[in-house]
């Protein structure tokens, strides 16, 4: 009896690593549960704006000046604390503090962005070309990080619904979803594509070749194209005006 019990079992476990053989040709990465994406990425990009908003000048951040980054370490320290490696789907508070952090920096970019334009509408900013455009740019590169982070944190759900495959429309189209013979079988998005997403929606004030599906992609990529537009235009024009 036991070795006919034994024999069922051996079948059953061909069967069930068969229908999962099955389920990966069949079904693309990013439509189905797999394992959180590694963490060291979208870590080491939020430790880059962080970086990015202390070198900033003083007169253009919430005081104390310190404050903000300071909550963002925290608050990052925690997420790493809890998934240190991927990003796992493991409670819902870990989600609620990843938002929590890029309403923080958000906010600390925005007011930068803000009274930076305010400064070069009224004259008050832009003395010297040099500090201009490094200040420029620091704000820009960081609305860069900012909306991917967005992008991220809501496409199907944020990383974490991503992981378990629950949500099967996609807010934005890559071209590996489009065309799958032209990416390896476990490709799914991760933090780096939304990060290239918003760099060329930055650079090129449009979708590339990434398409917003959900208003409210399009809707953000509107947003950040239109911030992304008037602090160039302002900032360049500002230090052109300087250097003739």
């Amino acid at each position: 009896m036991s070795d006919g019990t034994d024999d069922a079992e051996s079948r059953l476990a061909r069967i069930e690593r068969l229908l999962e053989t099955g389920e990966r040709d069949l079904v693309p990465a990013w439509r189905r549960a797999t394992r959180g994406e590694p963490r060291w990425a979208v870590t080491a990009v939020i430790l880059v704006a962080v970086t990015l908003q202390m070198m900033l000048p003083h007169r253009l951040t919430l005081r104390p000046y310190w404050a903000l980054p300071v909550l963002e370490l925290v608050l990052l320290a925690g997420l790493v604390a809890a998934n240190p490696r991927r990003v796992e789907p493991r409670t819902s508070w870990l989600r609620w503090l990843g938002l929590a952090l890029i309403c923080v920096i958000s906010l600390a970019n925005g007011w930068a962005a803000v009274r930076l334009v305010a400064g070069l509408v009224n004259g008050t900013e832009g003395s010297d070309a040099g500090p201009l455009l490094l200040t420029g740019g620091g704000i820009w590169l960081t609305n860069v990080i900012v909306f991917a982070l967005w992008y991220w944190e809501w496409d199907r759900g944020g990383p974490m619904a991503r992981a378990l495959g629950n949500r099967q429309v996609a807010d934005f189209l890559f071209v590996q979803m489009q065309s799958p013979e032209l990416a390896p079988p476990d490709w799914e998005p991760a933090f780096l594509d939304y990060l290239y997403l918003s760099f060329t929606n930055s650079t090129a004030f449009s979708p590339t070749d990434v398409m917003p599906l959900s208003r409210w992609a399009k809707m953000l990529m509107m947003l950040q194209s239109t911030v992304s537009l008037v602090t160039v235009v302002l900032v360049v024009a500002r230090a052109v005006n300087i250097l003739h």
